[in-house]
């Protein structure tokens, strides 16, 4: 399918879609329209953000829809609320010239009496998230029993986030002959679950996803200790005085704590996650849109559905713990032509994580050092020299001041004006900046020397030395004399727990991100990880009765874990881990 007209979409929507500049339909858009248009069959698109499915399913929906019929006959379920006012903005679009026609998002922390008032008039489109869905049936405000489709988008991630007995009960109020469409990114048991009690003999398709491997996006990485990931940002923000990018935590608590530091160290940036009401999100979206933030500091959940235009930077704060999660962060910048940067901030042990996004993705990364003090002075102070040079005089504007200026300025020659305008901007980067560390860390073999910073290959030269001498150790840490505690947690990889997920509970349960932390060994009932001595009291509390994986979580401390470097201790304590998964006196405890 060479273009739009070819669908057999209604005049009025593909003049619609001329207008926001869509000529070629995306792979999803090619084969589910035609099957829409000319079929009742159920489909099944492996399909995530990216690819084009709100237009997929959307634009045959808006065809298809009986105007003379006030009856729902479309209903769209899905995950967050973001992303449902996002698919209601864009089938408001789509049906821009199309007369007559409702369309209406539901979902919770907004008032349900505008939803319900909007619903007696009669809506012919709803999108909804599945709990505020489920209550305006139940309400018997919102009647789906004749409804011709329904549209599961991102089902994976609504049966993550536990919507799976929301979604059985709006399912069951539907009619059987109804058309049932199911987007995933993922197939896990739980979707195979649905499709097999919801849908009757469906059509699968496999949709490509339009921004991976972009040519546009470059994506690098730096390797840094933990604790200067923050110092990190603040670089890449300051040697980049434009940027208009998310940065991706891993929790509430660490957006939180990057927020708050960006603005109290004056960058315009703020959060977007699970604990601000809906009133609050929209604020901030709102400011974001319009570029008063440059900085939004954010969740994946809390992000999901954002579709905001020229992004400049996506800042992986952490490395997400699925592949296809960084390839979506990724795809948000570099869209519609413009050059966009994925930047992932990591440490010398997850190294071996790009390699594996790498492998999995088709995207290659490139290793770069950290911006040095010197490289922010010298960009910022040519960016002021192209902004003079470049700006618009406006002569009217200022010529009732300059006679004051010029017989202030009529003594200092040329040379020393120059001088003195200069250093008004570059001075206070300089004094920042003129004692900066060098932030970066030697990567280990496995970093296949793509080091293409300034200093990368002298770097590479004095690393090889080191990488022989350190071979083995964990980290950058190894050879630190910093102690370390031990500690045996009762969760291991049968319930999903892994290095990712465990750091993740150690930074979530600190009040500080910046500890840090040694070897991580995950075993089939247990795991195992060491921190920092001075916070070993600390993550004890934290940790202890923390649910994970359906259970709580039960903590107990390694004695023979002290200072790092002591190899024999290291191998008999390993040896100790394979043969008792979870230390014996704590069993006995618990039998008590």
């Amino acid at each position: 399918m060479e273009n739009f007209k070819q669908t057999n979409l209604d005049d009025n929507i593909l003049k619609a879609v001329t207008e926001m500049g869509f000529e070629k339909p995306t792979s999803v858009q090619a084969k589910t329209i035609p099957h829409l248009l000319n079929s009742n069959t159920d489909l099944i698109a492996t399909a995530q953000t990216g690819t084009g499915k709100t237009a997929a399913f959307g634009l045959p929906s808006i065809h298809l829809t009986d105007l003379k019929n006030r009856d729902t006959s479309t209903l769209v379920l899905c995950p967050t609320r973001e992303l449902c006012i996002q698919i209601a903005k864009d089938l408001t679009k789509y049906s821009k010239y199309v007369d007559g026609l409702s369309i209406l998002a539901v979902y919770g922390g907004s008032d349900i009496r505008g939803q319900i008032k909007a619903l007696n008039k009669g809506v012919h489109i709803v999108i909804g998230t599945p709990g505020r869905t489920k209550d305006l049936i139940k309400r018997n405000k919102l009647k789906i029993g004749s409804i011709a489709r329904i549209v599961l988008d991102e089902a994976d991630e609504m049966l993550t986030m536990g919507f799976k007995d929301d979604l059985e009960m709006i399912l069951s109020h539907t009619p059987k002959d109804k058309q049932t469409l199911l987007f995933s990114a993922t197939m896990p048991q739980k979707v195979i679950g649905i499709t097999k009690s919801y849908m009757q003999s469906p059509e699968r398709i496999s949709a490509q996803r339009v921004n991976i491997g972009a040519e546009n996006i470059k994506h690098i990485y730096y390797t840094v200790n933990a604790k200067d990931r923050y110092e990190v940002i603040k670089r890449i923000s300051d040697i980049n005085p434009n940027i208009y990018g998310i940065v991706f935590c891993r929790t509430r608590r660490e957006t939180k704590d990057v927020a708050y530091k960006l603005m109290n160290d004056g960058y315009n940036a703020d959060t977007l996650n699970g604990d601000l009401s809906q009133a609050e999100r929209d604020e901030v979206m709102m400011r974001f849109r319009k570029r008063k933030i440059q900085l939004l500091v954010a969740t994946d959940v809390a992000a999901r559905g954002l579709d905001v235009e020229s992004l400049t930077h996506i800042i992986n704060y952490n490395l997400p713990d699925d592949f296809e999660i960084y390839v979506h962060r990724s795809g948000r910048t570099g869209r519609a032509g413009n050059a966009g940067v994925s930047i992932a901030i990591v440490h010398s042990r997850e190294i071996r994580r790009i390699r594996e996004i790498e492998k999995r993705s088709g995207i290659e990364f490139s290793k770069e050092d950290v911006p040095s003090g010197m490289d922010v002075c010298k960009t910022r102070l040519y960016n002021l020299i192209d902004t003079v040079e470049n700006v618009q005089v406006d002569e009217k504007q200022i010529a009732q001041f300059l006679p004051d200026i010029y017989k202030k300025f009529e003594n200092m020659e040329r040379d020393e004006l120059i001088k003195h305008f200069v250093s008004a901007e570059f001075n206070r980067y300089l004094s920042y900046y003129k004692n900066a560390r060098d932030l970066n860390v030697s990567g280990r073999s496995n970093d296949r020397g793509k080091s293409r910073g300034k200093s990368g290959s002298r770097e590479r030269g004095r690393s090889r030395g080191r990488d022989r001498k350190n071979r083995g150790r964990s980290n950058e840490r190894s050879q630190s004399t910093s102690k370390f505690s031990g500690f045996y947690i009762n969760a291991g990889s049968e319930r999903k727990m892994n290095p990712g997920r465990l750091m993740g509970l150690i930074n979530e349960s600190l009040d500080s991100s910046s500890a840090d932390i040694g070897n991580i060994e995950i075993m089939k009932s247990s795991s195992f990880f060491e921190i920092e001595e001075k916070y070993a009291d600390d993550i004890a509390k934290k940790l202890k009765g923390k649910p994970f994986g359906g259970t709580s979580l039960e903590i107990e401390k390694d004695k023979g874990t002290g200072k790092r470097g002591n190899v024999n201790k290291r191998k008999k304590r390993r040896k100790s881990r394979k043969k008792n998964k979870w230390p014996q006196s704590n069993n006995r405890s618990r039998r008590k």
